[in-house]
């Protein structure tokens, strides 16, 4: 029986508090640290003060392709790509790292996040097993989430055509990322 370094459970465990504090779930906290579920529970209850909640992930990759979904993890996947390539990030810390740089993004252009941590996470999985990919589009030059086996020679992404019922909420607009994905 292996016994378990303290240093590398109480690297595990400021993992988990970090990601909880950006609102992991419980499913990528079990996937991504190898602490116990209870221990997990228990930190969570600690931390939140409510036990975790209840519920399947998200797994649709089509979510990731509607108008604002679309821009929001587009910009995700441009910081995510830029960290991989740059700042010799990997796994789980260059996609929590991103998501700090998102939340910060979004801050600072007066954004409301709609990417949650957890999504973020899926979208990482989603272009590690090539279901989805990033591609230019043909007017802005911006790198957009798409389909990996659709057609893309002639993309247009949502800001350059952007949907009839785009932007009717009382939300601010996202004109701000257009400038941080092109």
């Amino acid at each position: 029986m292996r016994k378990k370094s303290v240093v590398s459970e109480a690297r595990e465990i400021q993992a988990a508090i970090e990601m909880i504090g950006l609102g992991a779930r419980m499913q990528l906290l079990e996937s991504e640290t190898s602490l116990s579920r209870e221990r997990l529970i228990k930190l969570y209850k600690e931390l939140q003060g409510v036990s975790p909640p209840k519920g399947m992930l998200p797994f649709s990759a089509d979510w990731f392709l509607t108008w604002q979904p679309n821009v929001h993890s587009s910009v995700f996947a441009d910081i995510h790509r830029y960290l991989i390539k740059n700042a010799d990030c990997r796994g789980i810390k260059a996609i929590v790292k991103s998501y700090k740089l998102y939340l910060e993004h979004c801050q600072i252009n007066q954004m409301e996040p709609v990417l949650s941590l957890t999504r973020a996470w899926t979208l990482v999985r989603f272009f590690e097993g090539r279901i989805l990919q990033t591609t230019p589009c043909t007017q802005c030059s911006g790198h957009f989430v798409v389909h990996a086996n659709d057609l893309h020679s002639r993309y247009v992404c949502g800001l350059c055509r952007t949907p009839s019922r785009a932007g009717k909420t009382n939300k601010p607009r996202v004109d701000t990322l257009a400038a941080a994905i092109a």
